[in-house]
């Protein structure tokens, strides 16, 4: 199944192997048993610290588990984790065998001192860009403490049980038997809803910290960016972040970022926050802003947790989410129907119909991408005219399992309870109201600025995003902001990227301009930076 190149770079990886792990299979008679059954034997082969039998009894077959002779610390894969999966199925081998588990040791004496057994079922699909990081995690969580349990399940090999299941949404995870969450998950937010007291310890260290010079909110492209730029002129420097790497870990192909000719979203995210660490900056994670103000001549950033954290100026990049069309039915049957992620969620619906929500680049994408899946998929646009750039429009008109519906206007998004079953929606130009039959609605209508938060406290425009000047700041002096939640046109990563370094520089710019009594905390030997 592997071909020679991928074999000898397996073969390399495997030398890290430092402990005997084995792997045994639990097969039928299927097709798919076979390949599994192909795959585990060549792996096999690549290292004589791995073994392989077939005497498993799972009670998913085919199935297998890669587990560390004389221990009880094993994983478990109802799936042939090959695609996105493949790294996680590589990592699994080396962390069972022994290779360090890259996690800070905070984090891995925090999993260690989990009290309780937890028995996790994730369930995913081979081309979710979002499913590897949740298997990654909590297979190094098991490893870390073999009180957790981790089985993987590919949804496209298990079609019964993610029916019985109600799964219309991956990467899907079940914690002993109960629905535990949904989405992209690290081991740290994970590790957050099992140890329910860990937000309160953590909220009360952050706010012993010594005020910033200057505080980034949000770690996407521009709050990189910006962390980067202040950094390197020798100022304290921190980025506090709901998650780090924001929407772009939400993002599948990138292929426009100048000087890389195309990447994946998550694997930029990696790059973002590895190039920020090689400077002196603190990042906090897992925090989400909730207020800000000026308390004398600092600013003062709150969070959810009750974190209060000090800074001579901040740079405010929490980015944007998607926009929901907000109609009777969308909230209840979110993640039974309703999906934002037409890579994650799109192979759940092979064989059914589905629409899309939004004539945008996006939202023809998405189309194109569903047609190759779906057995039909019928496009909605609230304009008279689709909005994407005429290549996608060409395409999309090309495949004949596509129908575009224009100057239409979902009205409602209708399931039994338990699932979607179709949605209505308005003829704008004669008022009629029609209902389509479908199994998932793919919401593509575009982005909501995360900037609520702000709102009373800095200027925002009537589409709720930050105002900014030419520098980046808001109309709060020594407040900055930059990429998707500003006013900025054009909504690109290269963009907010730009925009965050231009921040950044201002913000530095602006401290060196304060008094002397409120600069006594800089570094004044960057000036000359």
């Amino acid at each position: 199944m592997l071909d020679a190149n991928l074999k000898k770079q397996l073969q390399a990886y495997l030398e890290k192997v430092v402990q005997p792990i084995e792997i045994v299979a639990s097969l039928d008679a299927s097709p798919k048993a076979r390949e599994m059954e192909e795959l585990l034997k060549e792996i096999t082969s690549l290292s004589t610290k791995i073994t392989y039998r077939e005497d498993g009894n799972a009670v998913r077959k085919p199935s297998f588990a890669i587990n560390r002779v004389g221990t009880d610390i094993g994983i478990e894969f109802a799936a042939i984790p090959l695609g996105h999966e493949f790294t996680s199925l590589v990592l699994a081998l080396l962390q069972v065998g022994g290779h360090p588990i890259k996690f800070d040791d905070a984090v891995i004496e925090q999993i260690k001192n989990l009290d309780g057994d937890f028995v996790f079922e994730a369930f995913i699909s081979l081309s979710c860009h979002n499913c590897p990081e949740v298997v990654q995690s909590l297979n190094s969580m098991s490893i870390i403490n073999p009180r957790i349990k981790v089985t993987t399940i590919d949804g496209g090999l298990y079609k019964d049980e993610v029916e019985s299941r109600q799964i219309l949404a991956v990467p899907m995870m079940f914690l002993n038997g109960e629905h535990f969450g949904q989405g992209r998950m690290s081991a740290e937010e994970i590790l957050a809803k099992l140890d329910t007291g860990a937000g309160k310890r953590k909220a009360a260290e952050l706010s012993k910290k010594e005020a910033f010079d200057v505080l980034i909110v949000g770690g996407g492209p521009a709050g990189a960016a910006a962390a980067i730029y202040a950094a390197r002129k020798g100022i304290r420097t921190g980025v506090v972040a709901d998650r780090f790497g924001g929407q772009v870990l939400d993002t599948l192909a990138i292929e426009n970022f100048v000087s890389i000719k195309e990447t994946e979203g998550p694997k930029f995210a990696v790059s973002l926050e590895e190039h920020v660490k090689h400077y002196e900056v603190d990042i906090m994670n897992l925090q989400r802003a909730s207020k800000l103000e000026r308390v004398g001549n600092l600013f003062e950033v709150q969070t959810e947790d009750g974190a209060v954290l000090k800074s001579k100026s901040v740079i405010i990049s929490t980015g944007a989410r998607w926009r929901e069309i907000n109609v009777p039915g969308e909230k209840q049957y979110k993640n039974h129907g309703v999906a934002y992620c037409p890579h994650c969620d799109g192979p759940l619906f092979k064989g059914k119909r589905v629409s899309v929500i939004g004539g945008g680049n996006s939202g023809v994408e998405a189309a194109i991408d569903l047609a190759g899946i779906v057995e039909h998929v019928t496009l909605i646009e609230y304009g008279n005219e689709l909005r994407a750039d005429a290549v996608l429009q060409r395409k999309l008109y090309s495949l004949k399992n596509v129908d575009v519906i224009k100057g239409a206007q979902t009205t409602e998004i209708l399931g039994d309870g338990k699932k979607v079953t179709g949605l209505t929606y308005k003829d704008r130009a004669s008022g009629e109201v029609k209902t389509v039959e479908l199994a998932g609605v793919f919401v593509q209508i575009g982005l909501v600025p995360n900037a609520e938060w702000l709102k009373g406290t800095l200027e925002l425009s009537p589409y709720g995003e930050i105002e900014v000047d030419v520098r980046g700041e808001t109309s709060l002096p020594g407040v900055f902001a930059a990429g998707d939640v500003t006013t900025v046109p054009f909504k690109q990563i290269v963009i907010a990227v730009g925009e965050g370094a231009k921040a950044s520089l201002a913000a530095f710019d602006y401290m060196m301009r304060l008094p002397t009594e409120e600069t006594d905390a800089v570094d004044m030997d960057a000036k000359a930076a």
